[in-house]
């Protein structure tokens, strides 16, 4: 008969099951959790690859917002750095360690300051290309829906990778990566260039952002079943109440308008103003009767006769006075937006002013003959209509594509003739 093979101990036996309930799951006993918690926080330690990466993301991100390419944006995730120690700060305040909690987030800091000098070193050499049309960097230092709802799959799927002992979780560190580097670098972007409504609203966008996949954190490691100690309890408390209070503070004001919504940037809307008229009066005509002679009536004759003056009092009807008003309507020129780079231009309340909003390519535009010239650039008076809503601002000449008539094509206006009688 053969032999059966000699049977593990049953330390053996237990050491194979503990091994194979931490593979399958996180482990329930206090002696498994601690060690696999001690696991977590040396694997999610920061290392000089963290600052090596962040530094060049950060210049690839910035490159992306410079050339406003969409492109060069996703290479600057696709660099980031792995995100494994936010998942490390999360485990300090579930075990309420300040000196763990203080290395990472130190570490964090310095990452994010390095991804905001590259934005903020390229949003200086931006100065040099003024005006230029960016929408990206708007896009990205606002809040939006589809990004929160990013930011909530990458916070659970890597918190729950990581517990699960996926040494190198990188899909849900790219999700991470995009929705905390983006906005700190558009904003750092719009501090240099001096590009208004980016900086501080990318910063705070970034705060946002950070607040609500901690929180959400958090509460993945709570669901995990990690059970921290009492002064672990505490302080997740403690902070999950800073986190919900800062995202009460900003979500309310970091999501777009219903302009912004459109296309538009985070300036005041411009107001719709009437559309000029040109209005030529002529002189009043004033109709009055013709002087007649009235003959002198001739008294009988006395001895010694002696002309009788007679009065004779004519009244006529108060004449009529006709007033006629020429009412000319210009006539709109009609344009298309075409800029050969960045995909639209930038509308202003001025000439070279204040930004209002962007408008795409392929937008129709009136305008009415109105030009400056700024710093030896020709900017046009123009009128948009969007959303039903017809908005006033000035654009640069050379964006914009004037349609050519057809031949044998003349302008006429058909002037509105109003006769008001005097009283």
């Amino acid at each position: 008969m053969p032999m059966e093979p000699p049977r593990p101990p049953r330390e053996g036996v237990r050491n194979l099951r503990r091994r194979a309930t931490r593979r399958s799951s996180i482990p329930a006993d206090a002696e498994g959790q601690a060690s696999l918690i001690s696991d977590l926080s040396r694997r999610a330690y920061p290392s000089i690859e963290l600052f090596v990466f962040s530094l060049v993301c950060g210049a690839i991100l910035g490159f992306g917002f410079l050339l406003d390419s969409q492109t060069v944006l996703l290479l600057g995730i696709l660099v980031s750095p792995l995100m494994t120690p936010w998942v490390g700060f999360l485990l300090a305040i579930l075990t309420g360690s300040p000196r763990f909690l203080f290395e990472t987030l130190m570490a964090l800091l310095i990452s994010v300051a390095l991804v905001f000098i590259g934005g903020l070193l390229t949003g200086f050499s931006a100065r040099l290309f003024m005006p230029m049309t960016l929408p990206n960097v708007f896009i990205h230092s606002r809040l939006w829906i589809p990004a929160l709802v990013v930011l909530a799959i990458g916070a659970v799927t890597l918190v729950v990778s990581f517990a699960r002992s996926e040494s190198k979780p990188f899909l849900p560190s790219i999700l991470i990566a995009y929705v905390f580097y983006l906005p700190i670098s558009a904003g750092a972007f719009g501090l240099g260039s001096g590009l208004e409504g980016v900086w501080p609203q990318g910063l705070l966008v970034f705060a946002a952002h950070f607040a609500l996949a901690s929180a959400l954190g958090l509460i993945t490691l709570y669901i995990l079943r990690l059970h921290p100690s009492f002064g672990g309890k505490v302080f997740s408390g403690i902070t999950l109440l800073l986190f919900a209070g800062i995202l009460i503070a900003l979500m309310g004001s970091g999501f777009p308008s219903a302009a912004e919504a459109n296309g538009a940037s985070s300036t005041p809307t411009a107001q719709a103003s009437t559309l000029p008229s040109s209005t030529l009066s002529l002189p009043p005509t004033t109709i009055s009767p013709r002087p007649s002679s009235i003959p002198a009536a001739r008294s009988p004759t006395t001895d010694t006769p002696s002309p009788v003056p007679l009065t004779l009092n004519v009244t006529l009807p108060p004449a009529e006075t006709a007033t006629v008003t020429l009412t000319l309507q210009a006539t709109p020129i009609y344009g298309m937006i075409s800029a050969s780079e960045g995909g639209g231009a930038n509308l202003r309340q001025t000439a070279d002013g204040i930004y209002i909003l962007t408008l795409l390519n392929g937008t129709i535009v009136e305008t009415y003959s109105e030009s400056q010239v700024v710093n030896g650039v020709t900017w046009i008076h123009v009128y948009a209509t969007l959303s039903g809503q017809k908005i006033e601002g000035w654009l640069l000449e050379s964006v914009i594509a004037y349609a050519t008539p057809s031949p044998n094509f003349e302008a006429s206006s058909t002037p509105v003739f109003g006769v008001t009688p005097a009283p």
